[in-house]
Parts: C-alpha cells; sequence; structure tokens
C-alpha cells in the first residue's frame, strides 16, 4: 500500500494575504501540516502543491516535496481540489511514481495531529472504505437557525418542535473541518468524491480551526499556546 500526501498551498490568497506561509507562533502556517504528516509515517510522499517558488522553497525546509509547480489552470481561485490533486498524480505518474490512496490536508488546518492522520487511516482500513472525511460537532445547532425575510420579521424565525428544548437534547450535527480528506485513487477518478463507502473521523473543536482570517490566526496561536501551558 503506497499513500501519498497532498498539501494544497496556492499562494495570493485574496482574504489574508499569504495566509499559507505566514507566521504562527514563529513557524510558517504550512509547516504544522507537513510536521504532522512526516510524525504520522503514513506517507510515501508528502508533496506540497503550489504555484509559488517561495512557497516550494519553504515546504522542501520543513521536510516535503515540491518538485514541480502546479499549472497555471490549476493555481486560479476558482480551481477544484481534486483537479490539483490529480494533476499531483498524473504528474508523478510520469516519472514513475504510482500510489493507492491520497490524503489532501489543507495548510489552514494547522491543529491537526500526526494522531489524526493516523487514526482516519486507521478507519479506513477498519471500513474497508473508498474515503474518510473530517468532521466536528457544529457549535450551534442548525435547528435554532433560520433565514429571515427581507423586512426581518422573526414570526415563523422558531421551530416549534426544538425551541424549548435545552441545547443538549438536541440532535448533534456536524460539519465539514477541512482538515482530512482520506481516498482511494479510484475514488479520486470518480466524477463525484464521498458518496460511496465514505467514513466520518470525528475531530474535537479544539482541533478543528480552519483558518481563513486573522481571527482564525489569533484563536489558533492561542490554542497552541495553551497547549504547551498544560
Amino acid at each position: 500500500m503506497r499513500r501519498l500526501a497532498i498539501i494544497p498551498a496556492r499562494s495570493g490568497s485574496k482574504g489574508l494575504k499569504d495566509k499559507n506561509i505566514k507566521e504562527l507562533n514563529g513557524k510558517p502556517l504550512i509547516a504544522y501540516t507537513i510536521q504532522a504528516a512526516l510524525e504520522s509515517r503514513m506517507f510515501d510522499k508528502i508533496f506540497v502543491s503550489t504555484d509559488s517558488e517561495k512557497y516550494a522553497r519553504i515546504a522542501v525546509e520543513w521536510g516535503a516535496c515540491a518538485d514541480f509547480l502546479r499549472s497555471k489552470e490549476n493555481s486560479s481561485d476558482t480551481a477544484g481540489s481534486w483537479d490539483v490533486a490529480r494533476e499531483v498524480v498524473e504528474r508523478l505518474e510520469e516519472q514513475g511514481e504510482n500510489y493507492d490512496e491520497i490524503m489532501l490536508l489543507q495548510a489552514t488546518s494547522p491543529l491537526r495531529t500526526a494522531y489524526d492522520i493516523c487514526t482516519a487511516i486507521e478507519l479506513m482500513q477498519k471500513k474497508s472504505a473508498n474515503s474518510v472525511v473530517s468532521l466536528t460537532p457544529c457549535k450551534h445547532s442548525p435547528l435554532w437557525c433560520n433565514t429571515l425575510p427581507e423586512d426581518g420579521c422573526m414570526d415563523s424565525f422558531e421551530n416549534e418542535e426544538y425551541k424549548n428544548l435545552p441545547r443538549q437534547l438536541l440532535p448533534c450535527y456536524y460539519q465539514y473541518n477541512g482538515a482530512i480528506y482520506l481516498l482511494t485513487m479510484e475514488e479520486l477518478y470518480k466524477k463525484e468524491q464521498f458518496r460511496e463507502r465514505c467514513y466520518a473521523y470525528i475531530m474535537p473543536e479544539e482541533r478543528s480551526v480552519d483558518i481563513d482570517t486573522e481571527l482564525d490566526f489569533v484563536m489558533a496561536e492561542y490554542l497552541l499556546n495553551r497547549e504547551k501551558v498544560e
């Protein structure tokens, strides 16, 4: 079983400039994901897909591979993650490298650990799954949420069935946290991924920070420092 980790790291983020290499507690953001992948010892190759020579140098400094830059076609902010992953797989195949499974690890999930990676892979094997995706419990139940009309009237805002229930008695809902996407090579080339024999790996909220804004950075920094103190 040969397994490939792909870490997408496009430059030129619109929301937060150069967020993938922005320093978090003295290390570029991408370093946390590379280190977790290395510590897991689950991969035959850890590849950073980037459109930037600078990003590629940083990736290599922290122990990943970045043998080639991604194509212009897959460097726009509308490029799909799976198009990026397929491009990496196909370029590596041209070099004689073949893999059975891939794990997409977003650089914006710095609190994901080697334990999370290993446990997701164990789940994949245990379930004989086609794919495994990381989720985290929703912070606020969607059963207490609703849309609003243009005039802001709340007459029909509340769900009568659930409005008086305490939070602990509400059904638990989950959301994607963006930390782990594991799939077989066959699944990668399907028209739609994660539709059949896909299982959830549940991660706690404190390891599910997905960095997109400056506030997310502050939260991640706080959690990392709290971990050191504990």
